[in-house]
């Protein structure tokens, strides 16, 4: 991948923890200059890991000034000592960088139910203080990974009112991931200065514009977040939804935060095919979503996505299995790509098998349902469920 830009008042320093038994980094430290305005979304989950529970608490509070993430274990189902673990690791940060505890905000991926290595993770924080630099993204992308296969990172750029204004954005995820933020950690920054309630609702356009829209196994994890970070360091002062130079940061930002998304699609555990499911002719966008990922998120779809089947009758079973009431057969079209494999519900006339199949043969591919009901439509991205799936979380512990 190309340079990853800096972002002026974003560090980022990376180290080994040795939280698993790994040859690699797995403790990310993030510091923010004074000014800085920050964004967050969490699981829905209700389970909710314990460093969900107090950056929650500590993005009330105002002044995040860092944040500290971990790979290899989630500190997840650990109860009072988990809150304590992770209210530890802040006021660990808070000492190397001289910041109140409360503004730092703790992140943590991995196995759920384990404790915290606390003492690993106390020891790495002061190392990692003294690394920090702007041109940490690439070192942090692979730190923060699991059983991802290959760090994610993207960047756009955007010119307002004369002024170069850069958007550079993490995450990981491939296993665990279903909307509703995913078992995926997102961190994106930019160099813009917004105004921090606007910020948060552009997050929440974004999310659900992008990672809102993935899923690879239809599992809601306990950690998931999503951060988006404004320095305020460049730019004119955007506070105004209404705004011309606000509308082209938010498509930067969406654009970056679409990158991620797909790129945890296509690094699925095991996953050898990248699909879009459109729906189209829905009678409301609810709707869509509901057949969309009722397509998305079924196993006998994805297992005839893996084994390159066109297996039209397993399409059809998981539109009809959405839990759309009222749905008419007899009015549903269903294509992949541009052959027709369905139309009134049942097979198109002059379909062939190997017209199919060319197309399930395909790396990436779209399926596209019509349902005849309405005007709405929406789209999702998932991916096959292949043997190497069932392996990996197999051996996830292990």
């Amino acid at each position: 991948m190309t340079e990853i830009a800096s972002i002026a008042g974003v560090r980022l320093a990376s180290v080994a923890a040795n939280i698993k038994p790994w040859n690699r980094d797995d403790l990310v430290l993030v510091a923010l200059d004074p000014g800085a305005a920050v964004a967050a979304t969490f699981t829905r989950n209700s389970f909710c890991a314990a460093p969900v529970t107090v950056a929650k608490e500590h993005l009330c509070s105002g002044g995040v000034r860092a944040l500290l993430i971990n790979a290899g274990n989630a500190n997840a189902a650990t109860g009072e000592r988990g809150i304590a673990d992770a209210r530890a690791c802040c006021a660990a940060v808070g000492r190397a960088l001289q910041l109140p505890p409360e503004q730092v905000l703790p992140f943590s991926t991995g196995v759920i139910g384990e404790p915290l290595p606390l003492e690993k993770l106390l020891e790495a924080i002061p190392v990692a203080a003294s690394r920090l630099a702007a041109d940490g993204w690439s070192d942090a992308a692979r730190a923060i990974m699991t059983t991802d296969t290959r760090p994610k990172l993207a960047q756009r750029s955007v010119t307002l009112d004369g002024e170069t204004i850069s958007v550079v954005g993490m995450a990981k995820g491939s296993g665990m991931i279903q909307p509703n933020m995913a078992t995926m950690l997102a961190y994106v920054a930019t160099d813009a200065d917004i105004e921090p309630q606007l910020l948060q609702s552009l997050l929440r356009e974004s999310v659900a514009a992008s990672f809102n829209r993935i899923t690879v196994d239809g599992d809601t994890s306990t950690n998931d977040a999503a951060v988006l970070i404004a320095s305020g360091t460049a730019g004119p002062r955007l506070d105004k939804a209404d705004d011309d130079n606000y509308r082209r940061l938010r498509d930067a930002i969406v654009q970056v935060h679409v990158e991620l998304a797909q790129a945890i699609v296509r690094d699925g555990e095991g996953a050898t095919k990248f699909v879009t499911v459109q729906v189209r002719g829905a009678a409301s966008s609810d709707e869509a979503f509901k057949v969309a990922f009722a397509v998305g998120e079924s196993p006998l779809v994805k297992t005839a996505l893996y084994a390159s089947d066109p297996n039209w009758g397993r399409l059809v079973m998981a539109v009809g299995n959405s839990g759309v009431e009222g749905l008419d057969p007899s009015r549903v079209n269903l294509f992949v790509d541009e052959v027709q494999l369905v139309a009134g519900g049942g097979l198109a006339p002059g379909y062939t098998e190997e017209a199919g199949q060319r197309v399930f043969a395909r790396p990436e591919f779209t399926i596209t349902v019509d349902l005849g009901r309405g005007g709405a439509a929406e789209h999702i991205w998932t991916c096959d469920l292949s043997r190497d799936y069932v392996a990996i979380n197999a051996e996830y512990r292990s």
